[in-house]
């Protein structure tokens, strides 16, 4: 048994998740590849990125913490650089994690080096170093590859080894939650009370209920078509390329903030927004035309007279959707939106007996207008937040953040339950039971937001809160601790987050495992993996893995982005790639592709004594209880390869 136990984890880094990606092309060329002595040429690094993948451009200040795109040429006598490498049409982010704003490139980068030809028998030689991240499964890659162009000489870098899964957000759950958003818009005072007038209309024009009903089914078909037409357009026209750039652009957000806060105070009844009549009116004369084409411009019509409750449903999935998103994920937002818009008018002309059901329009429609008056104020919020981050104008900072959201969805509780008033509610003092369960569940939100006030994580709402660097006022930070046996080398360029301690050697590292008797938990990590420093901060921070880490395992974390340069004692040639590892990254980097046949991080390997596998490595995954899983199976098998070794 215990050879067997042995061999299985022996060979368990080669079972399951052996992956070594490089899910990018590129081609370096000259612009003329046989310029004449004293011709000025440029060399153009082009890339080719996988959907799903972004690389980080070279443009931005590499103190903020992401991985820049660095070029390094071997200077001779038989060229001359002039000026510095320009990336060209970058797009950029703002990222709260760094605290500010980065470029990056997505499907297609180019960088664009200018040359000076100095000798007939040039020779242009050197390294560039780069890092890939995906948007899907978490994972930064960094590279080191090197080029050779001459005058008998065109290089092409090497291409992929292995393509990732290409791969969007789920579309079922962009349909879904379009769906919702559609369901919500069909309980406003602009489109509630068409439903019953528009099923009448078309049952009292036919000759027959079976007209009727085919009437209604192109009308709801024209609803669906015309909204998944528009979201098409709009996803072609911006989403595709532009809408996520411009997503995090800090006017674009203050724009957007200015939108939200307009279409709030007008669902609170401070005034009315309609389009202009004149179109109106032509749309509706189109209407009166019969036929089809008639049918067709009716539903046109209710898109657009209920436009004043609708586009702040539909606008808010769509900015959400096209922020990263595709032309598919665009239509499909709409087209779900739209289903649930058309459903009612088609299921009532079916079934016309239906219409006794529906409850009267009345003003509870009014409260799901302020309702939703309220959600928009708190939705602006975030927008603004990432224009104030980008721009470190310290006015949303974390605290004030939340302090806004505390105010919001507090009074939003008490309109709920009738304390507060605006114009267009009912004056009875009576309030009905989903009403009073809203209530509950508002304030039960509200009273959860207020240890966040304190330096509470609040997890489950990191994506829309400001950054925890931004907090001002945190009683809940504390030191975790760690084992270590002596000094940590590289402790003073490297460190660990939430106080942790541990080690930044495998060899030391490993030593301390066998003189405590621990596990040896091992973090491949980056300076600037962004998906690393996300794992940190949503799952390390929980005070169950912290205890785990700090109490139960030797720590070392391996960078494989650092380019401190090691005594040329220990540098060797890799049996990877056949280069030359002079660096703690390049050596951390080659560690992790030649041992566990991996070359992403975040990557989680725990190790016993022995450098053997006590369990399979763990990759990006924000599920605490999964990681917390993951450790404490680790701690189960080490304890039984611990009494397997002294039998």
């Amino acid at each position: 048994m215990r050879k067997l136990f042995f061999i299985f984890i022996t060979f368990l880094p080669l079972i399951g998740f052996g992956q070594i990606l490089k899910p990018i092309n590129w081609t370096i060329e000259l612009s003329n590849e046989n310029p004449d002595i004293g011709e000025e040429v440029e060399i153009r690094f082009n890339s080719t990125i996988d959907n799903t993948w972004y690389l980080y451009s070279s443009d931005f200040d590499p103190d903020l913490g992401p991985m820049v795109t660095e070029f390094f040429f071997e200077e001779n006598d038989t060229y001359e650089l002039i000026e510095e490498i320009i990336p060209v049409n970058p797009k950029k982010k703002f990222d709260s994690l760094w605290m500010g704003e980065y470029t990056y490139f997505s499907e297609k980068g180019l960088f664009i080096q200018k040359v000076k030809i100095l000798k007939e028998d040039f020779s242009i030689t050197g390294n560039y170093t780069y890092q890939v991240c995906s948007d899907i499964d978490g994972k930064c890659i960094p590279f080191d590859d090197d080029f050779n162009l001459g005058s008998k000489v065109t290089a092409e870098a090497s291409s992929a080894v292995e393509t990732p899964t290409n791969g969007n957000k789920s579309l079922f759950s962009i349909l879904i939650t379009a769906f919702l958003a559609g369901i919500v818009a069909l309980l406003t005072p602009c489109v509630y009370p068409m439903i019953p007038i528009t099923v009448s209309i078309f049952l009292k024009q036919s000759k027959n209920r079976r007209e009727g009903i085919g009437k209604a089914l192109i009308y709801g078909i024209s609803i669906i078509v015309f909204f998944s037409v528009l979201g098409f357009l709009i996803s072609l026209i911006w989403g595709f390329t532009a809408l996520n750039a411009l997503s995090t652009h800090w006017l674009f957000n203050i724009i957007i903030f200015a939108v939200f806060i307009l279409f709030a105070l007008s669902f609170f009844g401070l005034f009315e927004m309609t389009l202009p009549s004149g179109l109106l009116n032509r749309i509706d004369k189109q209407a009166d035309r019969g036929g089809l084409i008639g049918i067709f411009f009716m539903a046109i019509t209710l898109v657009l007279v209920s436009f004043s409750c609708t586009f702040p449903i539909v606008g808010t999935a769509l900015i959400n959707t096209l922020s990263g998103g595709s032309i598919l994920e665009g239509t499909t937002a709409m087209f779900g939106f739209s289903l649930a818009f058309a459903i009612p008018f088609t299921g009532f002309a079916i079934f016309p007996a239906w219409l006794n059901t529906m409850p009267q329009s009345g003003g509870w429609m009014n409260s799901v207008k302020v309702v939703l008056g309220f959600l928009e104020l708190a939705l602006a919020m975030k927008f603004l937040s990432v224009a104030d981050l980008a721009y470190h104008w310290g006015i949303l900072d974390r605290e004030v953040f939340i302090a806004v959201w505390i105010t919001i969805f507090g009074l939003l509780g008490f309109y709920l339950i009738g304390k507060i008033k605006l114009s267009g509610d009912s004056d009875s003092n009576k309030i009905s039971v989903t009403r009073l369960l809203l209530a509950v569940v508002t304030f039960a939100f509200t009273i959860s937001l207020i240890p966040g006030l304190w330096g509470a994580p609040l997890k489950s709402l990191s994506g829309f809160l400001p950054p925890m660097s931004t907090h001002n006022f945190n009683l809940l930070q504390k030191e975790a601790g760690g084992s270590t046996c002596e000094e940590p080398l590289y402790d003073s360029i490297l460190e660990w987050p939430h106080g942790l301690k541990g080690y930044f050697d495998y060899e030391q590292s490993l030593a301390c495992a066998r003189e405590q008797g621990k596990p040896l938990f091992i973090d491949f990590t980056g300076h600037g993996c962004v998906n690393c420093r996300e794992m940190e901060q949503r799952v390390w921070s929980d005070p169950e893995v912290l205890k785990r880490l700090s109490e139960n395992f030797v720590l070392v974390a391996l960078y494989v982005d650092d380019r401190t340069q090691l005594p040329q004692s220990t540098w060797y040639n890799s049996s990877y790639d056949g280069k030359t590892k002079k660096t703690i990254g390049q050596q951390n980097a080659d560690f992790q592709i030649t041992r566990f046949n991996n070359n992403a991080q975040p990557f989680y390997v725990i190790l016993n004594e022995d450098g053997e596998l006590l369990i399979e490595p763990k990759a990006y995954d924000l599920n605490i209880s999964r990681f917390v899983d993951f450790l404490d199976l680790a701690l189960e098998n080490h304890r039984k390869s611990t009494v397997l070794r002294l039998d």
